[in-house]
């Protein structure tokens, strides 16, 4: 059963420092702000930090009613203590490398992540639990990575049950052939990738299964008004291409007074089969942009243009003006 998300939802990898660290008075005030704003699904990982995204949102909701809120994690990667490991971790996150990451799909490793998350949260259940980036453990995944979710989600411990990922091709084969309840698609239906609509989207659509999209800002490409030249795409530096192509979309959209975030943000919420756009914020600031950006509104007048220019596909729902 796909639980009610906001349609707006928080994606929590800063509050596990990535990039660059922030304190833990600043991650609780970034998630105390998206509940004023009214997000009600929130969105972590091991992964984020080495357990520090999960032990910050979990203690920034501790005194929030539990049945008012929706909180997803991720299983795939164990966290291992090192003992004697020093320097920082190597994967994006500005923590010490106190654990290190293990892939481990089997059923066994599926529920010792989903305890250890748990603990991390403090909380007694999660609603909702994805499989993390199994691009290369598709075996591993249909033999015993989905069964024991599948074994969970029957057992009440989960609500619903998915896989998330920056590629489409592996999420539709998902939906083909496993009973998944939602999929986390991240940087493949966005402005300036469509693909997404030939077989992901149109498999979730005829089979009830709901999208997050996340990365619709595709790493920063489309995150400003005006690309810089040094915009980062698919977390490296973006192809000088694809910077043209966002500044075009760019100015489209500011012909007809709106902007290129804004547009990216609400893009992929036209399609039937997404339920919510996870975007990631480090600061209250940031949630109350991504809320300002949500609430806008883009002139139909754009997306109009975008298709005239080949900018976006003809055949891409928009939103209602």
């Amino acid at each position: 059963m796909i639980p009610h998300l906001s349609e707006l939802s928080l994606g929590c990898a800063q509050l596990g420092n990535l990039y660059r660290a922030i304190d833990d008075e600043q991650a609780r005030a970034t998630v105390d702000r998206a509940w004023e704003q009214g997000i009600r699904y929130f969105d972590t990982a091991p992964h984020y930090g080495l357990g520090l995204s999960e032990r910050r949102l979990g203690a920034a909701l501790a005194s929030r009613p539990r049945d008012e809120f929706v909180l997803s994690t991720k299983v795939g990667r164990l966290l291992e203590r090192q003992p004697d490991a020093a320097g920082r971790d190597d994967q994006g996150f500005d923590v010490p490398a106190e654990f290190r990451r293990v892939w481990d799909f089997s059923r066994d490793g599926i529920r010792r992540s989903l305890d250890a998350s748990l603990g991390r949260l403090g909380l007694d259940r999660v609603d909702i639990v994805y499989l993390h980036d199994p691009d290369d453990h598709y075996r591993d995944v249909i033999d015993h990575g989905y069964p024991a979710l599948e074994e969970l989600r029957g057992e009440g411990v989960v609500r619903a049950i998915g896989a998330g990922m920056n590629q489409s091709e592996m999420l539709a084969d998902f939906a083909r052939n496993t009973d998944m309840d939602l999929l986390m698609l991240a940087g493949r239906y966005t402005l300036l990738e469509q693909e997404a609509l030939d077989d992901l989207l149109a498999q979730c659509e005829r089979r009830g299964i709901g999208i997050v999209a996340a990365g619709v800002f595709n790493s920063g490409l489309l995150a400003r008004s005006t690309p810089p030249d040094d915009a980062k795409y698919n977390y490296d530096d973006a192809p000088a291409e694809l910077v043209q192509r966002a500044r075009r979309i760019a100015a489209v959209c500011d012909r007809h007074g709106t902007t290129l975030p804004a547009a990216a943000l609400l893009f992929p919420l036209a399609h039937p089969a997404v339920v919510s756009v996870c975007v990631g914020a480090r600061s209250p600031e940031q949630v109350d942009r991504n809320i300002e950006l949500h609430s806008r509104g883009v002139p139909a007048a754009v997306w109009r243009e975008l298709k005239e220019e080949g900018l976006l596909r003809a055949d891409a729902p928009v939103p209602a003006a």
